[in-house]
């Protein structure tokens, strides 16, 4: 059965958009310093919120191709591996980094945290819509 991927499209495009604003040098250098916090603090949470759904959705499609009872109880390690070999994703490593990226994100108030995981907000952003296409070409 094919999965529902409107929630997942509707947090990367948010994702996105936040980002293209908050990477734009001119707008942001024209704004006060509490805007600016809170436009990176829009992309972090964006970004906490796109990540629960992308890996959510990666066991999803692996429960349905693979079946439940290989995907069941599998750690966050491991299902990053199955998706690799299911040619979701391209770099288990990435995958993991933005996995210790979004459990700091709970600590967002050190600006040194939060400046690392607004950058790999970045990077994240281009594999979640990586992602997304995967299974947008293979949910049959």
């Amino acid at each position: 059965m094919p999965l529902e991927l409107t929630s997942i499209k509707k947090a990367i495009a948010s994702l996105e958009a936040v980002l293209d604003r908050a990477n734009n040098i001119e707008l942001m250098s024209s704004l006060d310093d509490v805007t600016r916090f809170g436009l990176k603090s829009g992309v972090i949470q964006n970004f906490e919120f796109t990540y629960e759904l992308c890996w959510k959705f990666m066991k999803r499609w692996l429960e349905e191709n693979l079946g439940s009872t290989y995907v069941d109880g599998v750690s966050r390690r491991e299902l990053f591996r199955m998706a690799a070999e299911s040619h979701l994703i391209d770099d288990f490593d990435l995958w993991m980094d933005y996995h210790h990226a979004r459990n700091e994100t709970s600590h967002t108030y050190d600006e040194v945290k939060a400046q690392k995981v607004f950058e790999t907000a970045n990077r994240f952003a281009l594999d979640a819509r990586r992602l997304l296409e995967a299974i947008e070409t293979r949910n049959d």
